[in-house]
This record gives structure tokens, sequence and C-alpha cells, in this order.
């Protein structure tokens, strides 16, 4: 899969935002521990943005802005043969080069940008509020690579929106059975209450995820 298959496979831009919403809020239920957590949402990133991201703690990552513009995807697989690192510390050529003015100013963003403003790039995609599909730039693949700019590894969980798909990377992940209809309901973004909070993690409360369900902007039950 390339950024191609991913352009092909994302849902609109409320439903992508619906999902990292949820992505974010299931994370934080089955891992307290901020650091280990793979998804984030700040509803509250910068002045009418909002901002999902993804680390594995191993060096992939993605970071994902809605705004009134539309919305901007950054991805960097750190083993991808695409990395600027490998390409005299320049981002492959047509990763970014055809990003729309809207977008622009985030290829300098100091958060998407290495201390000497490389910014940390293989895969980019954007689609403004009036577009009817995600865009991409014209990119020559390295051919020797079945992932030549790691969005397998980046964006699976956003291409295979299934509850399902969730079930297994947490299962594997965080070594724990997950309860299926408990990730589906989250995935319709169920209001939060102390049943569902259960039925994934017993050992923590709504109190404990204040700070969290107030940063996803996720619904809870009054």
């Amino acid at each position: 899969m390339t950024v191609y298959d991913v352009a092909r496979g994302l849902p609109t831009i409320a439903d992508l935002r619906d999902l990292c919403r949820s992505l974010a809020m299931l994370d934080a239920i089955l891992c307290p521990d901020w650091e280990r957590r793979y998804y984030s949402f700040d509803a509250a990133w910068a002045e009418g943005e909002e901002m999902a991201s993804m680390s594995n703690g191993s060096g992939d990552e993605y970071s994902i802005v809605f705004s009134a513009a539309g919305a901007y995807v950054r991805g960097f697989g750190h083993e991808s043969p695409m990395s600027p690192y490998g390409n005299d510390c320049e981002p492959w050529p047509g990763v970014i080069d055809d990003v729309p003015d809207v977008f622009k100013p985030f290829l300098e963003e100091p958060a998407f940008t290495d201390e000497e403003g490389v910014p940390v790039v293989t895969a980019c995609l954007w689609r403004e509020a009036t577009d009817d599909r995600w865009h991409h730039g014209t990119i020559d693949f390295p051919s020797d690579r079945a992932d030549p700019d790691g969005a397998t590894g980046l964006f699976q969980l956003l291409v295979d929106r299934t509850p399902e798909a969730f079930q297994r990377f947490a299962e594997d992940y965080y070594e724990i059975s997950v309860d299926l209809d408990a990730v589906s309901d989250v995935y319709a973004l169920r209001p939060l209450d102390e049943e569902l909070l259960s039925s994934l993690n017993v050992v923590v409360t709504l109190a404990d995820l204040a700070r969290d369900i107030s940063e996803i902007g996720y619904p809870q039950a009054r």
C-alpha cells in the first residue's frame, strides 16, 4: 500500500475526524499511561485547528490537522527508503511538491519538522473542504519495496475502519482481551459512561479520564 491507495481508501473529512476521536478515546481507556499510547486527538491544538496523531514509539508517526480549510495528513515511516534522511535531508520528490497554498504553513510547522527545519515526512495527503476526494503528489516510488512510503503501517486503521481491525491491533499491542461490542460503541461515538468504560477497562473511571475526554472532545453521558 502507498499513499495512492490511502487516498482512495480514506473516508470524508468528517468521518475521518470521528474515527480519529474514537481511536484516541479507545487508546486512552485501554492505556492510562499516556507515553505508551498510539493514538491521540487534541481538539484545541491551535486556534481553529484540531490534530489527530499516531506514534508507535519506534519512530513511525502521523499527524492530521483538521480546520475550516479541510484536512492535511503528514506521515513518517522511519525505515522508509523515502525518508528525507536518506535523500540529502530533502523530502522525496513529489511527496509535498503539490501541497496547496492553504496547507503550506504545515510544511514549516515546528511540530512536523526536525530541529534543522527538515519536513519529517514520507507520505502526505490533503483534502480541502470543498474537494470531493483526497489528493497527493505525483510520486515515483522506489520499485524494490512493498511499502515504500510506510503507508501500510501508518494508516492501516484509517483505511480498514472496522472495529475488528482495532480489536486485532489492541489485543496484539496491549496483550489483553478487548470487547468487540464496546469497540463498536466507541466507533459509533456512543456517549461514554461507566458501563461502557468498564467493559473495556475495569480499573479506570470517568473521573480518571476527564482530561482525556475533554481534550479529545469525545461525547460523555450526562
